[in-house]
């Protein structure tokens, strides 16, 4: 836990006093050896990770008090892919940097769930089996690390030195509480080597999860969310009605079909206004997984070889990981119309056009005429059908392979000369890939469904008028329903050069630097299937292909210099240091040629600065260690590859299933295309940021460490993707984006572009705080220690302006579902843990047991949609204030214990008649001696059960002790509650055993 290295805290060493190592710690690239530095960091070991209670990626971020906002986990099931992107501070994910071992890894190869602004590293790709330790960097950091650094860095360290052999795995389920029968298990196996020149370490992991399904969960079974206070959300795509006209109940609950020709006299009784129940509107929620199943496999090795002494390292890595990711949506609706305008737009505003010539048509007359291949084609609008049967999952298989590959030299120069005897260097190369693939089946191809719905053969024509439990033949069903293959892959070479060391001395101590040259190459290629190319599905987002390919060329430079010293005992600045750093980059880039628009090129450069504090003011004896810290840094981001493509996706949303008109003039279960897009000309964002605060031990309560930072972030120039319901919301403010119907004013097409919105500012206050508790400070013997910890986010402000024009709105402590930055903005979240390790040196010494109680506080709904409110300023001042609502508080409280056997060998007693090797010596008949070995038991073979117990650990735990739900949010994407910020996997215990030989 982030306590660990709080409660380290200590005195500086005075002078005289053998120097500590230094080591690099995120946030800077000079070597240090103190252990609070300027910059905000927490440091999570696997053994902390494993006291919190997490057992995969997608419980660390849930469980991270600086996780905000719209995270991409493994919670989503219809929207997911398995990912698992961090986004700190509630900002998009991509404003959140991840490194492995401080260097840059490749981005989902799609580029981001259903959005850029969602790309990011897949930290799920690092099993925690790999991991040495994870540091979080609660400050910003381009000048140190380059683009992306604005919210914050999650440093994943990977392991590079390990001794022995370990096997472990674990088992959890959630039969346990309400949901049902879900395992999920991880097993690895860790193995090291070498000696004081050369480290071998390799790693293989595996991991599997079973699904938890929406029927299965109360909370997220019913897309009829009234009863919590949220909307109805069911879906009016619906076999067996036409227009506002349903089957008859004996023939809408069959299989069965309305006589053809008839004109549909005696089988459409009306309307069903003022009747309820999931026959009447369509709840797809039953069918779908709340958490689809996963699984990934991991292979990770490492080589460090000292060539001569320290003067010359050799080091290698290699990891390769693949996971799957099963997720699912409800059966297609069929809409959009397959039968379009000249326009483009559908025929049938709603549902189906189906010809009178189809041979399951029920009417004689039309009631409209469409030109289909310049021949007039009498039809039936209106005709609502969906895939209930026919193909009752719309799955959505996503693959991930993912590679690194690290080589390189390092170093130190002492050979050169005392003067370099603290001077470091590195050289070396990454490669690093990943690619993903998507199968989707269950879509609808557009062409095949026009061809099929013109079928003037009964017995291979579509049949869109069967009742809820009737099914097409596989004859007519075979040119309908496709299964589309995507691919999309992001490579990145980089090679680097480190040089660190102290330049010269001051009466302070040594001023220190760092400098660096670095090269990056962006590639990005993202291949849809031909349906999509063509624009010819229903079911899924069709898209132009795209590539995008940037050059990076870096370099950066850090100096660190002492202003006073500890040995001068000076008051009011018993230790003072400065910090500067900057980095400059240049980027080159080129996008792809589109249909619609040529190939482009696009250059930018950026130089920014950063400017930190370390200030002790008194000795820590006349009050304990108080350290006071702030900074000042200013940002670059370069938009990302997939916020450049220039290709267009088109995917349709409907009212009000999806979206709502504000103006109240886009009739219920109209479905309107969205054309979405990168954008090549989209500009650099910048921010300024700075941060305060202090870390103080106070001398009076031994063990007590407290910590607040304050952190302000400025962001220009937001380079986002705009949701069609933000553009709706804001219609004035973007002109020619929302385009109506001039007779009706209902709308008919968004247009939604990647855009540089204008600003967001973002603030609040991060609070830890440690005791450790040692029992043997009472001078009555060691009875173990206690450790309390607390580790606290206040939001208190975020505030974002989308343009010039457009008045600021306030979105701290809401649900965020129109703007940009989406999700789950509480003011408060933390934990609060306590944990006992036993006495050293006894049989205890390898037990531990504690809780954690996780805490989100409650904030504000949806309700610029629950109200329907005009003014997103004041989301509860809509015609409907009575619907406004706050989202409950959440509380869960996890336990967990475990012990890890260590049991010492018996002493030998010497005893009379044993040699020294505890044989005896027995006289045979012919007078000579012989050395016999008694008969051993197990307790004392050096192979026996003390050998297979030392060195065991066994962990039993339990997550959501009381089974508690997550509180429901009216405002959220899918299953009625918030996944990025809460699951519904209830209660859940898990056992695991490991044992190192």
């Amino acid at each position: 836990m982030p306590w660990i290295a709080l409660a380290q805290v200590t005195a500086p060493s005075p002078a005289g006093i053998a120097e500590v190592e230094r080591v690099i710690v995120t946030g800077s690239n000079i070597p240090t050896a103190e252990e609070v530095g300027p910059n905000p960091v927490d440091t999570y070991r696997p053994s902390d990770i494993e006291k919190l209670g997490v057992r995969n990626s997608t419980d660390l971020l849930i469980n991270l008090p600086q996780e905000m906002g719209t995270t991409v986990n493994q919670n989503m099931s219809g929207l997911g892919d398995g990912s698992v992107i961090p986004n700190l501070r509630g900002l998009l994910p991509k404003e959140t940097l991840v490194l492995i071992d401080g260097k840059r890894a490749a981005i989902v190869g799609a580029g981001g769930v259903f959005s850029s602004g969602l790309s990011g590293v897949d930290i799920n790709l690092v099993p925690f089996p790999m991991i040495d330790h994870i540091d979080i960097l609660k400050d910003g950091a381009s000048a140190v690390y380059g683009s992306d650094a604005v919210a914050g860095v999650i440093n994943i360290f990977l392991l590079h030195k390990f001794r022995g052999l370990e096997i472990g795995g674990s088992y959890g389920n959630t039969n346990m509480g309400a949901s049902n029968d879900a395992g999920e298990r991880e097993g690895w196996l860790k193995a090291g080597t070498g000696d004081d020149k050369t480290d071998i370490v390799v790693i293989a992991d595996f991991y599997d999860r079973a699904a938890i399904y929406n029927r299965d969960r109360f909370l997220s079974g019913n897309a009829d969310a009234i009863r919590w206070g949220g909307f109805d959300d069911r879906s009016t795509s619906f076999p067996g009605s036409i227009g506002p006209f349903r089957l008859i109940p004996r023939l809408f609950f069959s299989a069965n079909t309305p006589p053809p020709r008839n004109d549909g006299k005696g089988f459409l009784n009306g309307t069903l206004a003022g009747l309820d129940g999931d026959y009447v509107l369509y709840n797809f929620q039953a069918v779908m997984p709340a958490i689809p199943p996963a699984d990934r496999q991991s292979f990770y090795g490492s080589f460090v070889r000292d060539v001569c002494d320290k003067y010359l390292t050799v080091f290698a890595d290699f990891k390769y990981t693949r996971s799957f990711f099963d997720g699912a949506n409800e059966p297609t609706p069929f809409n959009p119309d397959p039968f379009t305008l000249p326009s483009g737009a559908p025929f049938s505003p709603v549902g189906l056009s189906v010809p009178i010539q189809n041979p399951f048509n029920p009417f004689t007359a039309a009631d409209a005429t469409l030109i289909y291949n310049g021949v007039p084609v009498p039809v039936t609008t209106g005709v609502s059908y969906r895939a209930i049967n026919d193909e009752p999952v719309r799955t959505n298989k996503t693959t991930f392979h993912d590679l690194l590959f690290d080589a390189g030299l390092r170093g130190d120069m002492g050979e050169f000369g005392d003067y370099f005897n603290s001077w470091n260097w590195e050289l070396g190369f990454r490669y690093s890939r990943n690619e993903q693939e998507n199968l989707l089946s269950g879509i609808v191809s557009k062409s095949g469904l026009r061809e099929e719905l013109l079928d003037t053969n009964p017995a291979t024509a579509f049949n869109p008028f069967l009742g809820f439990f009737g099914r097409n033949s596989p004859a007519a069903t075979s040119r309908v329903y496709v299964t589309l293959d995507r691919f999309g892959a992001f490579e990145l070479p980089l090679g680097f050069f480190h040089l660190d060391g102290d330049l010269f001395n001051l009466p302070a101590g040594p001023v220190s630097f760092a400098v660096g040259l670095e090269y990056r190459g962006e590639r990005w290629r993202n291949d849809p299937d031909s349906l999509n190319t063509t624009f010819d599905t229903i079911g899924s987002t069709d898209f132009q292909a795209s590539k995008v390919n940037r050059d990076v060329w870096a370099t950066y430079q850090e100096v660190r210099f002492p202003v006073t010293s500890p040995a001068w005992k000076f008051p009011g600045a018993y230790s003072l240091e400065f910090d500067i750093a900057e980095r400059e980059e240049w980027y080159s880039q080129n996008t792809s040629a589109i249909t619609v628009l040529p190939a482009q090129h696009s250059q930018y450069d950026a130089q920014k600065p950063k400017f930190s504090l370390r200030w002790q003011p008194l000795d820590p004896k006349w009050i304990g260690a108080l350290t006071l810290r702030a900074s000042y840094t200013e940002a670059f981001h370069a938009p990302t590859l997939p916020d450049l493509a220039p290709g267009g996706a088109e995917f349709f949303l409907g009212f009000p299933d999806n979206l709502h008109d504000p103006k109240g003039l886009t009739p219920p279960g109209t479905s309107v295309p969205v054309i979405a897009s990168g954008n090549p000309n989209l500009k650099p964002e910048v921010a300024y940021e700075w941060t305060y605060g202090a870390v103080y031990s106070p001398k009076w309560i031994k063990g007590l460490t407290l910590s607040a930072d304050f952190w302000h972030i400025d962001l220009r120039s937001i380079a986002s993707f705009v949701g069609p319901q933000f553009i709706i919301d804001f219609e004035n403010s973007f002109p020619g984006l929302v385009i109506r119907n001039p007779p009706t004013g209902a709308i008919g097409e968004v247009i939604s572009p990647s855009l540089n919105l204008t600003r967001a500012i973002v603030e609040g206050i991060d609070y830890e705080g440690i005791y450790i508790l040692d029992s043997s400070i009472f001078g009555h013997g060691d009875f173990g220690r206690l450790t309390f910890t607390l580790n606290d986010t206040y939001l208190s402000r975020f505030e974002f302006q989308p343009t010039p024009f457009s008045k600021r709105i306030g979105l701290s402590g809401e649900f965020v579902t129109s703007a940009s930055f989406t999700g789950s903005l509480p003011h408060n979240r933390a934990y609060l843990s306590a944990f006992y390790d036993g006495p050293t040196d006894t049989r205890l010494a390898g037990f531990d047991a504690g809780a954690t109680v996780h805490y989100t506080g409650q904030y504000e709904d949806d309700n610029i949609d629950l109200t329907e409110s005009s003014k997103p300023q004041e989301p509860r001042s809509g015609p409907f204030p009575q619907r406004a609502r706050k989202v409950s508080d959440w509380v869960t409280l996890d336990l967990t214990t475990s012990y890890t056997f260590d049991l010492l060998a018996p002493v030998l007693a010497k005893v009379p008649g044993l040699a020294k090797d505890g044989g005896k010596n027995v006289t045979l008949k012919d007078g000579m001696e012989k050395n016999v070995l008694p008969v051993s038991t197990a307790e004392y073979n050096s192979c026996g059960w003390r050998a297979w117990f030392n060195g065991t650990t066994l962990t039993v735990g339990m997550q959501n002790v009381f089974d508690s739900d997550p509180p429901f949010v009216a405002g959220t994407f899918e299953n009625n509650y918030d996944e990025s910020l809460a699951t519904i996997k209830g209660r859940f215990w898990y056992a695991q055993l490991k044992k190192k030989f």
